[in-house]
């Protein structure tokens, strides 16, 4: 391995510029003479997404190769199960190896803030701590193949809604204790190769170019080791970028930002020593991912990664209900299989995880494979289009087919995809009036649903079980089929919370703000923190997950030090099937001098049992586990009192609890207005007030406004700008190139639907990404002037920018 620092004294001050941006969509700079190479990253980050030839598309979903399209991050935390998670992560990193691979651009731990977030599948929890440990296996698996994660997306890009543009608004405590933790967690236990910015602002400054982000908390008090890269398309100032210690924009060749980067240094604005760091930093990431491959050629199994991505989804699949112990079902029994995802599987979400599977199963196939033809019936039940009326012929044939079956299994779905929030948590009308009339007429109906966000079910008590199958990757059917029929115990717990209804969300009222701005009034009361502390109902609470046997739990003890504990219990399973439970320990601060929630998750265990078999489980909680963040102090506070320790099956099913006492030399620092902050120590469902929000975040709020012509800029989106022709002109430009990558105008089109939606959003300063540096930024500011109503300036300098060429 060639050494960093002797390299940098031999580059010229354009190499160093180069070298921190990319030279295409997905390879970063080489410079040959030097016998620095180009390494390669695609995206994940539950599939290789490596695009074949010359295939570049900004979405990386065009004509990519084969790869195991394993169940996406929804489903990972519904296993409960840290060493599945690595293993799968090892996985990963084989198939990376094979194609030559240096990062895989995964994964992301956002919080689960709305059940509406767009990418909510692609992310772990409501909970930090869950999402933390279980992303943080995925990346140790990866990294331990020689193949370099990238931890994503830094921080609180929680929506899909103008994303590019958007500025989170959220207080100090809640953006430590709530969006950073999971971080935090993994940078100082994994170390991950790399860390990717979000697209948002935080409190009025972009990820890309925010240096108490970055700098001050990613790298100094974490003590993150690695490279920090840019979402694609991010960067809205690369000198500004580079100075908060973001090391490589993403994509390339980025031309007019090299431009800047030179321009700075010669001025004197952007101190070499700083361009220095992040080229060091490039280097050393460049050399250790070139390492891998010079150990030779490598060829995962393609079929021990499909039974992997099985067993994934076996643990991963979450029995909600099961009245009467209806599953499973006997082998003997004549099953109808109603609804179309029997026959094509929704098993994974549109987007840049969109992997293009080895091998795809399905539950028809799978169930005839087992029960035998004649015991498998089957109906569409609903039209393929998602956006298709209700077909009453189809219903009236899936009637029949059910009228003739011992057992129903509905399955139902919502399409899932990046670049969009979901509309709401209802199913499609077709897919509900499927259930309605099946369940009007049949005793024994189980609907089996995929999607990859909670769901409104006012049909649950007209049926006898449900299988939350998420999106289960390209074996999901198999696993399925195991389950439905018993092979298989399921053991998943959902690693989020299902409101009865939408607007029982504590974001639902500020989700997902806009124009310019969403608050986070909320604050820390994010998920079951929200709902356990405002004792609010739910459909199904955080962790809940029922099995084909029982468990029981007893004999806890505590073994308290100075400022930690050691909780071990026991758990029997006390069935007569062997089956896994996820056992979670919450901890419960007595009385805080700061407003804290009812409990919350500080460690979990899957334990394996064969019937009547009793194990100890012994979990240890550190001093981090008992504090919150004090925003006086700018620390991590232990206050001295008591604890409550719980231990259960879900967030609000607990089993058994005591009480330890911690003492602490630690003083909080005192609220300046207590009484303004009244809202956040008696929560209710009701609203939180702007001014209460304010007055916890500490100063004004950002005003929340959109641009009107005159006052566009470079960040304007152009969905804002669509009162300019011009404006409308280049973003038909740029659907039409979209429609040509995708194959077509099929409004039904996911993949079109969602990168038209994404355009729209999309600031004009993304054209530099969207025609790889065919435009420069001298040109879009001549547009931006065009499109402002400042036509013979801008035309004057148009002209001006394309000479200059």
């Amino acid at each position: 391995m060639q050494d960093p620092k002797t390299l940098l004294s031999q580059l010229k001050l354009e190499e160093k510029a180069a070298l921190v941006a990319g030279l295409n969509m997905w390879q970063t700079q080489a410079i040959e003479r030097l016998g620095i190479p180009s390494i390669l990253m695609t995206n994940g980050p539950h599939g290789v997404q490596k695009q074949a030839g010359e295939a570049t598309d900004f979405a990386g979903m065009s004509n990519s190769i084969p790869a195991t399209c394993f169940p996406p991050a929804v489903i990972q935390a519904a296993t409960w199960n840290r060493e599945l998670i690595h293993e799968m992560g090892v996985a990963l990193g084989e198939e990376c190896r094979q194609e030559k691979v240096s990062i895989l651009l995964g994964p992301g731990i956002n919080i689960k803030r709305s059940p509406l977030g767009g990418r909510n599948y692609d992310y772990y929890s409501e909970d930090p701590y869950f999402a933390g440990e279980m992303a943080k296996q995925l990346i140790m698996g990866i990294e331990s193949q020689g193949i370099g994660a990238s931890l994503k997306h830094f921080a609180v890009g929680n929506q899909e809604y103008r994303r590019m543009t958007i500025n989170a608004v959220v207080d100090e405590r809640a953006l430590r204790e709530i969006y950073l933790a999971g971080f935090e967690t993994i940078v100082k236990d994994a170390q991950p190769w790399t860390v990717m910015n979000a697209y948002t602002l935080v409190n009025g400054t972009y990820c890309s170019e925010n240096p108490f982000l970055i700098r001050d908390i990613l790298k100094k008090e974490w003590g993150f080791q690695g490279v920090v890269l840019s979402d694609w398309g991010s960067v809205n100032d690369r000198v500004a970028g580079l100075k908060a210690e973001i090391d490589l924009e993403m994509p390339g060749p980025a031309t007019d930002n090299q431009r800047a980067i030179l321009a700075a240094v010669r001025a004197g604005d952007l101190p070499e020593a700083t361009l220095d760091r992040a080229v060091e930093r490039m280097l050393a990431l460049i050399f250790k991912a070139q390492e891998t491959f010079a150990k030779g050629d490598f060829t995962y199994n393609k079929q021990a990664h499909h039974d992997l991505a099985r067993r994934i989804a076996e643990e991963g699949t979450v029995l909600l209900k099961n009245e009467n112990q209806i599953l499973p079902i006997p082998e003997t029994a004549k099953v109808a299989l109603l609804g179309h995802f029997a026959k094509k599987p929704r098993f994974q979400g549109t987007g840049s995880s969109l992997t293009n599977p080895t091998m795809v199963d399905n539950l028809y196939d799978e169930m005839v494979e087992r029960i035998g033809e004649s015991n498998v019936l089957y109906a569409p039940g609903f039209p393929e289009k998602d956006r298709a009326p209700i077909d009453e012929a189809l219903l009236a044939e899936a009637l029949e087919v059910a009228a003739k079956a011992d057992y129903v299994v509905v399955m139902v779905g919502v399409a899932v995809a990046e670049g969009g929030d979901q509309p709401s948590m209802k199913l499609h009308a077709s897919h509900t009036a499927l259930i309605e009339k099946v369940a009007a007429a049949h005793k024994k109906v189980i609907v089996l649903l995929s999607n990859g966000n909670p769901l409104e079910m006012p049909w649950i008590n007209n049926v006898s079980a449900v299988l939350e199958g998420y999106l289960s990757g390209q074996a999901g059917a198999s696993a399925q089929a195991d389950i439905l029929l018993g092979k298989v115990n399921p053991s998943g717990k959902i690693g989020e919370t299902f409101p009865i209804k939408l607007e029982d969300n504590p974001s639902h009222p500020y989700f997902p703000g806009g124009p310019s701005a969403v608050e986070y009034r909320e604050s820390i009361y994010v998920g079951y923190r929200y709902y356990d502390t405002a004792n609010a109902p739910v459909l199904f609470p955080f962790g809940h997950g029922l099995s084909y046997t029982t468990f029981a739990y007893r004999e806890l003890s505590i073994q308290a030090r100075n400022d930690s504990a050691s909780v071990t219990f026991k758990v029997r399973n006390t069935g007569n099937r062997s089956g896994k439970e996820a056992a979670q320990v919450y901890v419960r601060d007595v009385e805080s001098s700061h407003f804290r929630p009812f409990k919350e998750l500080k460690g979990f265990a899957k334990v394996h049992l064969q019937p009547k078999e009793e194990k100890s489980v012994t979990i240890e909680l550190d001093r981090r586990a008992f504090s919150f963040y004090d925003v006086g102090k700018k620390d991590w506070i232990l206050e001295t009192g008591d604890f409550e320790i719980l231990v259960g099956a879900s967030s609000q099913d607990i089993r058994l609890k005591t009480t330890l006492r911690l003492d602490s030399d630690q003083q909080a620092s005192a609220y300046t207005d207590r009484a303004a902050l009244a809202p956040y120590f008696s929560l209710t469902p009701a609203p939180i007030s702007r001014d209460t929000f304010a007055a916890l975040y500490g100063k004004p709020l950002p005003e929340n406004t959109k641009p009107q012509k005159g006052s566009y800029t470079l960040n304007t989106p152009f969905g804002d700008m669509s009162d300019s022709w011009l404006a409308r002109q280049l973003l038909n430009l740029m659907n039409a190139q979209v429609k040509k990558m995708v194959g077509g105008n099929d409004p039904d089109n996911p993949l079109l639907a969602m990168v038209e939606n994404m355009l729209k959003e999309m600031p004009l300063r993304a054209m530099l990404m969207m025609t790889n540096g065919a435009i420069k930024r001298g040109t879009l500011e001549a547009l931006l002037m065009m499109i402002n109503g400042r036509g013979l300036r801008g035309f004057g300098a148009l002209v001006k920018s394309l000479v200059r060429k």
